[in-house]
């Protein structure tokens, strides 16, 4: 079915297949506005989803045929970017073709995404990128006013025995990537983790991966920020309800107990508007550490970071905010 050409008030949902709730809220929310959401699961091509680019001398035309829905992009207002995913071939795809076609489908995807140039995105994939760079996240929190944690970012066995000691052996440690996009608990994900002295016996195996160390910062709770284009949405979790895993709440099978409401002060929220203006984003998910003197503790800013617990469990209207500032 081809979606009348003269409706020009559609929302591409960039996602993939497994996304449920976030997703779903935002739909509800642009349909509630009188748009239309396009759900579109990357994971789903090449297979499912059939990409059409014609370029001739005088103009350019670009189609999305999926789930019996076909729709040019210059119908679509704007573009929420929510996750962008692997493609799947299945099994009937020879191993000696599936990196070309990896490839080759990741390319023809990237290129695509050039024909919304004109839509509104939250937010522009060159910002999300820009913004995932985790040593300048700390560089700029440190910048407009945030404290954060002593850090150390090396592949040198030594350098990270070295600072355990200058932490008192009061020390996590993590990846500057995900080594998963979801937060499920089937997912190969490295969490921050607490270091104990013998797990620096096999450090030189930092030679092949450098990995992130910080000094182990004290708790009363952890907060959830979420920014929406100068709004905040902010749950809070008590350290002391999840103390098998101080370390990081996300963990599987960690019961972080309820999520509370959090009214940041004035100062952090001038201090976050600086912070997500220097990056140039309308959305992020911040982490911030609350310590026992009540100092606010800057983490990080994941630029697609989750926010459902907050909606479901606070009720807060996050996907409202979202669906409001794709279409202002």
């Amino acid at each position: 079915m081809q979606l009348s050409p003269d409706n020009k008030n559609i929302v591409l949902l960039i996602t993939h297949s497994g996304d449920f709730f976030t997703i779903d809220r935002v739909a509800e929310a642009v349909s509630e506005k009188g748009a239309i959401p396009f759900r579109l699961n990357t994971d789903k091509f090449p297979l499912e989803i059939q990409l059409t680019a014609n370029f001739d001398h005088s103009r350019t035309y670009h189609t999305i045929e999926y789930n019996n829905q076909l729709i040019s992009t210059e119908q679509i207002k704007a573009v929420w970017m929510r996750r962008i995913w692997e493609p799947y071939f299945g099994e009937e795809l020879a191993p000696k073709f599936r990196e070309a076609c990896i490839r080759e489908s990741k390319a023809t995807l990237n290129g695509f995404w050039d024909s919304l140039r004109t839509a509104k995105w939250v937010d522009p994939l060159e910002r999300i990128n820009a913004a995932s760079d985790k040593l300048r996240q700390l560089r700029i929190a440190s910048e407009v006013g945030f404290k954060i944690p002593q850090t150390l970012i090396t592949n040198k066995a030594e350098a990270a025995r070295e600072f355990f000691q200058q932490v008192n052996g009061k020390m996590v440690s993590k990846l500057l990537t995900a080594l998963s996009r979801t937060m499920e608990a089937t997912s190969f994900f490295m969490y921050t983790s607490t270091v104990k002295e013998e797990d620096l016996q096999d450090a030189e195996s930092l030679r092949y991966c450098p990995m992130v160390f910080q000094e182990l910062i004290p708790k009363k709770s952890e907060l959830r920020v979420i920014y929406v284009n100068g709004q905040v949405f902010v749950g809070a979790l008590e350290a002391d309800i999840y103390a098998n895993a101080k370390a990081d709440w996300r963990k599987p099978g960690v019961d972080s107990g309820a999520w509370q409401k959090y009214q940041i002060s004035e100062e952090v929220l001038r201090r976050l508007q600086i912070f997500m203006g220097k990056f140039g984003l309308t959305y992020g998910a911040l982490d911030f550490i609350i310590t026992p003197d009540d100092e606010y503790v800057f983490l990080e800013v994941n630029p697609g970071g989750e926010w459902g617990m907050l909606e479901r469990d606070l009720n807060l209207p996050i996907a409202d905010a979202i669906a409001n500032t794709l279409l202002s």
